[in-house]
């Protein structure tokens, strides 16, 4: 395929995210699935963290649209990750966030991914809705060039 394995240098926010016992599976590494809850758990922390987005009471949600995640090399039980976070992409309802998870004293990620968000009204949770200023202004210092 070609494509480079992301370095911690590539993104912007860290958050440090022990991995527990049951996330293993039957092989002893850490459960392929269990990656996106490490991914949705940086984005929501980053949210939660800056104020960008009111998570329980805004006027706005962002709902999970699509995902990818690929693995490069196992993460086990008792690992702690750094996850990092950069976003490639704000459009006018939607973000692109990047993650890449690393081992402890490893530059090059175990694996990285995607989410993308799209805002829509929390009543309906349905009609699109602009992305919120105040998520703009705290997404501006994570925008960093996508990755090919």
């Amino acid at each position: 395929m070609g494509k480079t394995i992301p370095r911690r240098s590539d993104y912007r926010f860290f958050l440090e995210i022990p991995t527990r016992w049951g996330d293993q599976d039957s092989f002893g590494h850490v459960n392929n699935a269990v990656y996106y809850t490490y991914f949705d758990t940086l984005v929501a922390h980053f949210l939660n963290a800056t104020g960008g987005l009111d998570m329980r009471n805004g006027d706005v949600l962002g709902v999970v649209v699509e995902t990818l995640c690929r693995h490069h090399a196992p993460a086990y039980f008792p690992d702690v990750l750094s996850a990092g976070l950069r976003v490639a992409h704000i459009g006018n309802s939607s973000v692109r966030y990047e993650i890449g998870l690393f081992r402890p004293d490893q530059d090059t990620a175990c694996a990285e991914g995607h989410f993308i968000h799209v805002h829509v009204d929390a009543a309906t949770q349905s009609r699109t809705q602009p992305v919120p200023p105040s998520l703009r202004a705290a997404l501006a210092p994570l925008m960093a060039p996508p990755t090919t």
